[in-house]
This record gives C-alpha cells, structure tokens and sequence, in this order.
C-alpha cells in the first residue's frame, strides 16, 4: 500500500455548499437568504446581545459591583497559640522579631495579636493591637501587653 492508495472512507466527506453559483447549484439567485429584508443583505441581522430593543442585560448590570473602603487597614495576625510555641519566657514580642523568625513577610503591615488557643509563658507583647481575648491570656500566663 502506498501513500497515494489512501483515501477517506464514502460518506465521511461532503462538498462544501457553494451559494451564489447559478440556479443549476440549487442556491443560485438569493443564495438561499431569500427575498429582501435585514437579513438578506450583507451586514444585516442583529448582533449578539440585541434583545429587540429593550435594554440588554449586560447594560443592565451594575458596573462595579461592591464597595472597597480606601481607609481600610489590613493587619497580619498571629495567635498567641503561636507566640507560645516561638518564644521563650521573658522574651519580647515586637514587629521586628516576628519579620526575623518569619511569621510575617513585611515589617511595613500593622500586626494585630488574635485569641486563638493558649498561652503558658510570661511574654511583653508590643504590636500594633492586640484583641480583648488575646490580652487577657496573655496577662493571665503573666505578660505585659505594651501597645504604640
């Protein structure tokens, strides 16, 4: 068998339909769009999203969905759950010794001191806020919450 023996299977080909190539082809004459009218002429019919003149949905829809308040501060929180595994007795809890043992990743973001589990050591938190629950732990274990 050669290459030049190949050739598709009958009926898995058909000719492509070749509208405006006389009345003989069966789509002479109008080319099948018929007589007249929007869509019998080139360019005519509506374009996607036309729902016959009333307002279509995409121009329904509102354009910004939402509100972003601009004087939002986002904080990076650690829980004292966490303090408590980092850091020896006695030890102080600041910005720059939470970026050096890489519990955050920017010394520029406010820290905020959560409440999530326990605390048993004796640590001087200074951060920028420490939550209501997360104080009292931490003056509970007999800590100082120092706050800027």
């Amino acid at each position: 068998m050669q290459i030049n023996d190949l050739f598709p299977a009958p009926g898995s080909r058909k000719d492509r339909k070749r509208v405006g190539r006389g009345h003989g082809s069966g789509h002479g004459g109008t080319s099948g769009r018929g007589d007249k009218g929007q869509n019998s002429r080139s360019g005519g019919g509506k374009g996607p999203g036309f729902e016959g003149g009333q307002n279509p949905l995409a121009m329904r829809m509102p354009k910004l969905p939402g509100f972003k308040n601009r004087n939002r501060v986002e904080y990076a929180v650690v829980n004292v759950s966490r303090l408590d595994g980092l850091y020896a007795k006695g030890e102080t809890v600041n910005v720059d010794s939470l970026f050096a043992k890489g519990v955050i990743k920017s010394k520029t973001m406010p820290v905020k001191v959560l409440g999530d589990g326990e605390i048993t050591k004796a640590l001087t938190v200074n951060v920028d806020k420490v939550s209501a629950p997360a104080k009292v732990k931490i003056e509970a274990a007999g800590g100082t919450v120092e706050q800027p």
